[in-house]
């Protein structure tokens, strides 16, 4: 296996699925050239059990068990649409059993959307870490149900695992959780920088030089801390901050009104453009009825970015709204780069491919010597898309682009 100049071998990535193409461009963007099928083999029994191989010489018999002595292992597990998350699940834990019991120092899970997050609590008040206080409403609808995130946090460790790096993942319980298992070694990289360098060096929303004309809006209080941050990094005095409020009606009813807490009302904000930040999206009516809610602005431009996108077909057809014009999201589901995943929202859509910035941060955690680049994300638009002017992969050429508008 080779790594890039300096970097240490004692790193071998893998994954649940040896052509997953999320893996491979990490490993790539490491050092590592091997294929992953060729680091590890997905063997499975007749009777559908699964029973992975680090792949060593056939003509070692002197280092059984020893293939892995002293590295570090990396699996990067995203979802699919071959395997159901309950397998992928079990398959990072056999093999991190695999890693360790084969002489592994360190095993490191990298799992941008964060397995089993939804259910971040359970039917006591003891079962899960809120920011609000739970009322009967809230516990009784966990009744009867597990506290899986802490169940899954359990098991990793149980497994082999040492270390969990995940992308955005907003709950505060399931945050305390990890950081309580694994002792601290739970990274939660919330993507700032990425952000705020696409929208400062983009064209997808209009504003002026301090950032007049330009409206940060929070879907409500949960998601204010991440909007305010996003707010500071992108250092524009004179734009606005807005919060807004749900109040859930229903399963998937909700009414949206402007919180109470906002920073600023919608007083001299006509015309101005909107970017709405979330987490991440599943049905997208929430989304729908905040865009909706803020078409009373007269936006000029109203885009929704969200770091977790699930392209479900019901999703899709609610986000092809009018009122929501442009969608800015993560490749944390790696499918979402498939246009006909993306559907009729290739449209409005824009991927923003993170590998390499999870790599730098890899190299980060294990110490390794990285060449660090100051915006290290690949970007994915759709030629439908109505600002395509030309294919722009590598986030460096926004600014030529810009320059030549000029």
């Amino acid at each position: 296996m080779t790594l890039s100049t300096s970097q240490s071998t004692n790193v071998v990535i893998v994954s649940n699925s040896s052509d997953n193409p999320f893996a491979i461009d990490i490993a790539y963007a490491m050092g590592q050239f091997d294929d992953i099928a060729d680091l590890i083999s997905m063997k499975q029994f007749m009777n559908s059990e699964f029973c992975p191989r680090f792949i060593s010489d056939e003509q070692d018999f002197q280092n059984i068990g020893q293939k892995l002595n002293g590295k570090s292992v990396v699996i990067v597990s995203t979802g699919s649409h071959i395997k159901s998350r309950q397998e992928l699940a079990m398959a990072n834990m056999i093999i991190a059993r695999a890693a360790k019991e084969n002489g592994a120092e360190r095993v490191i899970l990298v799992e941008p959307d964060l397995f089993y997050s939804a259910q971040d609590r359970g039917p006591s008040k003891g079962l899960g870490e809120t920011s609000f206080e739970r009322d009967i409403q809230d516990i009784k609808k966990f009744d009867g149900q597990p506290f899986t995130a802490k169940l899954y946090a359990q098991l990793l460790k149980l497994s082999g695992v040492d270390t969990v790096m995940t992308i955005h993942n907003h709950s505060d319980s399931v945050q305390k959780i990890f950081n309580e298992v694994f002792a601290g070694d739970f990274h939660n990289l919330i993507p700032y920088e990425i952000y705020a360098h696409y929208l400062l060096n983009s064209d997808i929303l209009h504003y002026g030089k301090d950032g007049e004309g330009l409206v940060l809006c929070a879907p409500d209080k949960g998601a204010r801390d991440f909007v305010k941050e996003m707010f500071n990094r992108l250092g524009l005095s004179k734009a606005k901050f807005i919060m807004l409020d749900k109040e859930r009606t229903a399963e998937r009813k909700v009414e949206i009104t402007l919180h109470k807490e906002s920073e600023h009302t919608f007083d001299g904000l006509d015309g101005a453009s909107i970017i709405l930040f979330d987490d991440m999206v599943r049905t997208g009516s929430t989304v729908v009825k905040s865009c909706q809610f803020l078409q009373q602005i007269n936006p000029q431009r109203m885009v929704f970015a969200v770091s977790h996108f699930y392209a479900s077909d019901e999703g899709r057809e609610r986000m092809a709204h009018p009122a929501l014009g442009e969608i800015l999201t993560l490749n944390t589901l790696p499918t979402i780069l498939n246009r006909d995943e993306q559907g009729r929202l290739r449209k409005k859509m824009v991927v923003l491919k993170v590998e390499k910035w999870l790599a730098q941060e890899l190299c980060n955690i294990l110490g390794l010597p990285d060449h660090q680049e100051a915006n290290p994300y690949k970007i994915d638009m759709s030629s439908k898309n109505p600002r395509f002017k030309r294919k722009i992969w590598f986030s460096e050429e926004l600014q030529e682009l810009q320059a030549k508008a000029k």
